[in-house]
């Protein structure tokens, strides 16, 4: 969504002792994640990625795919999205994704600039999702030698409103992009919410589907910095490490991005809280849903509910100190739980809603 119409309160302030609702980034690191990266900080290792640590979380990213991938770090997703999708692309290709994807809406251009000029061709679909009969729809609309030709679709998983694709609906549209010649690139920023939520293996949502690339993150998850860029097809993956020097994401001291991986994809660790943060949304639903007058504006599904409030209880509410976007229209709401979100966050920001309605 775009991040031109958020309200904040004026201070933009967070207090430390409150969780707030307003993104999954504003979490801290999970526990897991600070201890393998304090274990990675005990002396001098290899620079560059040539260490153990980025070895065995590229290796540990195999395990839950249960396939051979080459798998790269950058810093964050928009690196991620926009330097795979740019190795997808030439300059004259375009990627079909979904009118509100966060690579159309909260990327300032960057998937455009990196392919040195690829365009975005907006797609539309029920519930944020892309359908195959859109994706044909766009890859006739022109042929042309005029037109920029379709080659990427991109799916968000979880979408930017929340919602799933299920397996059934990813197989659907490998198989369109694959009938079209189409790589078929995934925005997993929330990925481990939505295999938590969907209850399936990593791989029936990927790979098997026919993606090609994944980007599969880590920092909303519970990690301080970091995104991993798995390659399915791995001949596409060719030389992507040149393309990520280039685009200035080859750290240094690349163990300090991997290692943290080790902590929270050990036995299960980053669904573990990806379940929770999916379970604090169902509870925030839940209790939102009994107060008059709210309106729930998409099927709550991962870790977010979407709800259009009255102007002066999205006031109410901020003036009590609570952090929450608003930015769909007057007063629609997006409230976004974490890893480390407690039932007591979300009973309290519930009673607080209840008690700014107006009468």
């Amino acid at each position: 969504m775009s991040s031109s119409s958020r309200v904040l309160p004026a201070d933009g302030d967070v207090r430390c002792s409150r969780r707030h609702f307003a993104s999954d980034n504003y979490a801290g690191i999970a526990p897991e994640a600070w201890a393998a990266l304090e274990e990675a900080n005990r002396g001098h290792a290899s620079a560059y990625g040539n260490d153990a640590w980025t070895q065995r979380a590229a290796d540990m990213i195999r395990e839950v795919f249960e396939t051979p991938c080459e798998v790269f770090f950058v810093f964050n997703g928009t690196a991620a999205n926009s330097l795979s999708l740019a190795h997808c692309c030439q300059s004259y290709h375009s990627v079909l994704c979904h009118d509100v994807a966060h690579i159309e809406k909260d990327e300032c251009g960057a998937p455009e600039f990196f392919g040195n000029g690829s365009k975005l061709l907006l797609l539309q679909g029920e519930h944020g999702k892309l359908t195959p009969a859109g994706i044909e729809e766009a890859v006739f609309r022109r042929t042309d030698i005029h037109y920029p030709k379709p080659q990427v679709v991109t799916v968000t998983q979880a979408t930017e409103v929340g919602t799933l694709y299920t397996a059934a609906e990813l197989r659907a549209i490998g198989a369109m992009a694959k009938k079209h010649g189409l790589r078929f690139h995934m925005d997993g920023a929330r990925f481990a919410n939505a295999v938590a939520a969907l209850g399936c293996a990593p791989r029936e949502i990927t790979w098997q589907a026919g993606v090609d690339v994944l980007c599969f993150g880590g920092t909303k998850n519970g990690l301080h910095v970091g995104e991993a860029v798995v390659f399915f097809n791995r001949e596409l993956a060719r030389e992507f490490d040149y393309r990520a020097k280039q685009g200035g994401q080859l750290c240094s001291k690349m163990r300090f991005i991997s290692a943290p991986w080790l902590g929270m994809l050990k036995d299960g660790v980053w669904l573990r809280y990806a379940a929770q943060a999916n379970a604090m949304a169902r509870l925030m639903h839940e209790l939102l849903t009994q107060i008059p007058g709210i309106k729930v504006l998409f099927p709550q599904q991962v870790n977010s509910v979407f709800v259009d409030l009255p102007k002066p209880a999205i006031r109410a509410l901020y003036d009590r100190g609570w952090l929450f976007y608003n930015f769909i229209g007057e007063g629609g709401c997006r409230l976004m739980c974490s890893w480390d979100t407690s039932e007591e966050d979300v009973r309290a920001f519930a009673a607080d809603l209840a008690a700014s309605m107006p009468k």
